[in-house]
């Protein structure tokens, strides 16, 4: 199959139709952010401004942000913010995570993080035991990690492997030819490695794709063609969305049909599941890609 857009769309001003949602504000969502915000952690559901928020924190699925929120890295796409730590480290805040997963009720938590090139281990100590204090305290939930890449410290990813995520996330993020501009300290193919090597040690692996950042649609398939060939079993693809002016340029919008066919690409290729939508990040229906 290929995708019946090939031509440039002219850039909207204003995001298309199949952008609304509806504005959180259930009762679980209150409750679900003031528990967030009494334990003091974050997530990158609000730290990302993840326009699916009240749709996951519905479902009982949420995304922790742990090791702070202040990123070492500068990625182009990306809202968190960036600066230095200073190599400081909240050793509790791993329980705070599982006992908030617990009285939150969470079926399905993620656990991701800020990148701290500060650190030794760039944080996997903390994502070991995070993993590990969810287990002890809320048994029975799914645990998914989206990780960064360590700057290439396998003894780091193989600390998170031990403490068995049910997911290993890694978003490859971009095509190639992209991926330097937006992921500046980032390294395309150290990103496949780390992919490769969590599936060799038997993991069950997931990345991501952004689109609409100026790739083509046969480099969207060859960037599929590699995270299949590391073994990759789900993929995501969503809408990229400049967080400001700042940010990364928008070059167009896909439309949902475009996804429906990213889609149908993605599963002949092999991948076991593939989210793909306009709206689709990381963690949406995570519980539902790792078939929970």
């Amino acid at each position: 199959m290929t995708l019946t857009v090939e031509q440039p769309i002219p850039r909207p001003r204003r995001l298309p139709e199949w952008f609304k949602v509806p504005a959180p504000g259930s009762e679980r969502y209150r409750k679900l952010k003031a528990l967030v915000e009494g334990n003091a952690l974050h997530t990158v559901c609000e730290e990302a401004r993840c326009p699916n928020i009240g749709d996951c924190w519905d479902r009982g699925t949420a995304t922790f942000m742990i090791l702070g929120d202040i990123c070492t890295r500068a990625c182009r796409y990306c809202a968190v913010k960036t600066g230095d730590p200073g190599g400081v480290v909240d050793a509790l805040e791993p329980l705070r995570v599982a006992q908030a997963v617990h009285r939150m009720g969470i079926t399905y938590a993620v656990i991701t993080s800020v990148d701290r090139d500060d650190l030794p281990d760039g944080g996997a100590s903390i994502f070991a035991q995070t993993i590990s204090a969810v287990r002890r305290v809320a048994a029975g939930v799914g645990v998914e990690v989206l990780i960064p890449d360590f700057g290439g410290n396998w003894d780091a990813l193989r600390r998170v492997m031990d403490a068995a995520p049910d997911v290993l996330n890694h978003n490859i993020e971009s095509v190639p030819s992209v991926f330097r501009m937006v992921r500046p300290r980032g390294n395309y193919w150290l990103s496949l490695e780390l992919l490769e090597r969590a599936k060799r040690a038997g993991m069950r692996t997931k990345s991501g794709i952004m689109v609409g950042l100026g790739e083509t649609r046969e480099e969207l398939l060859s960037t599929m063609d590699d995270l299949v060939s590391v073994g990759c079993d789900i993929l995501t693809i969503g809408q990229y969305l400049r967080p400001t002016p700042s940010h990364a340029p928008l070059d167009r919008f896909y439309t949902p049909q475009e996804f429906v066919e990213l889609r149908d690409e993605g599963l002949a290729r092999g991948f076991k599941h593939v989210e793909s939508g306009p709206l689709v990040r990381s963690s949406y229906h995570a519980e539902e890609q790792a078939g929970r």
